[in-house]
């Protein structure tokens, strides 16, 4: 917007704009323009939100490896306990106690902690991977709805369902790598949307405080929850003693430290600020990468085949990221 002359008084008075002889702008004639340091910040975010989805999918492969030595909830909480220290030297700054506020950052440490990490490793082991990928990928769209209802600025929109349409699609083909089969198992794939609605829940209600609270105090916080809530899980299913001499070895300890350090400690404050600066809706619309993301990793490291139905699945996502990502976003 062009700045305005100063309006001149007279006999005490502020002139109107008809007696300064200026036209009152059109607001539909001139729409308010994003600035260059606005464009700046966006596309920060986006690549923010791209970095975050690649090192999430890439833990799957260092979770494999943890998996062969602990169970998934001894995974979970030395996770936990580790990226909470990590951010204690990051931030070691106290975030006040917050009253009825600690119920919320309970809930965020249960919903996109223990209850997301839980119910998706459990289904793996009721059902296929390619299940559990698939179903998980639905969180961008049960984000998309429950955003809807609950927040202000985040309305469905046509070009969601249609970017949701295309990405699944390439969801299913990335998975499948060329197989075409997919059973379906009833456990093991509820777990696995339980594990999808968890953590749409958890986007939701972290965007209600994100830009409220710094970053990295909240991912600290949710962090400390899902550390704390961990606990009376290891114990009802006998697993408080955990054996540290897998760590000793090198590639445990490296998977440990990737998982903890940049998987959650520095995702979580991250996601944070893509999630303020994008909006809820459009920084999960990068979940869709994941499953492409995860294949592409584990053919590198670990030697998996990758076919060609997974390269044209994995543009089938980054259409659909687009599309969804072309609604109108609010002033």
């Amino acid at each position: 917007m062009t700045p305005q002359p100063a309006p001149f008084r007279s006999f005490g008075r502020r002139a109107t704009l008809k007696e300064m002889h200026i036209t009152p702008m059109n607001p539909k004639a001139n729409p308010p323009t994003v600035s260059a340091s606005q464009s700046h910040s966006r596309l920060l975010a986006h690549l923010m939100a791209l970095m975050v989805s690649a090192i999430w999918a890439t833990t799957f492969v260092c979770s494999k490896e943890l998996l062969a030595y602990y169970s998934p909830a001894q995974v979970m909480f030395m996770r936990f306990v580790i990226a909470y220290f990590v951010l204690w030297l990051l931030r070691p700054r106290l975030l006040p106690w917050q009253g009825r506020g600690e119920l919320t950052f309970l809930l965020l440490g249960i919903l996109g902690g223990t209850l997301y990490f839980f119910t998706e490793n459990t289904a793996l082991k009721h059902t296929f991977a390619a299940n559990v990928s698939i179903i998980v990928a639905m969180a961008p769209i049960l984000t998309s709805i429950l955003a809807h209802f609950f927040t202000r600025d985040e309305k469905l929109h046509t070009t969601v369902w249609i970017g949701f349409a295309v990405a699944m699609s390439g969801v299913v083909l990335v998975v499948l790598n060329g197989a075409l089969v997919l059973k379906l198992s009833p456990v093991g794939d509820l777990l696995a949307f339980l594990a999808a609605a968890s953590w749409a829940c958890y986007s939701v209600l972290i965007k209600r405080l994100s830009g409220r609270v710094d970053s990295t105090l909240l991912a600290r916080r949710v962090i400390l929850y899902g550390a704390v809530t961990s606990v009376p899980l290891l114990a009802a299913r006998g697993e408080l003693s955990i054996d540290f001499t897998p760590l000793a070895q090198p590639k445990p300890l490296f998977c440990i430290l990737f998982l903890a350090v940049l998987g959650s400690a520095v995702c979580f404050a991250v996601w944070n600020v893509v999630i303020d600066r994008l909006g809820v809706v459009h920084a999960n619309n990068y979940i869709y990468l994941q499953p492409f993301i995860t294949i592409v990793a584990s053919h590198f490291l670990l030697g998996e085949p990758m076919s060609w139905t997974a390269i044209v699945g994995a543009l089938l996502i980054i259409g659909g990221v687009i599309i969804s990502g072309r609604q109108k976003r609010p002033q």
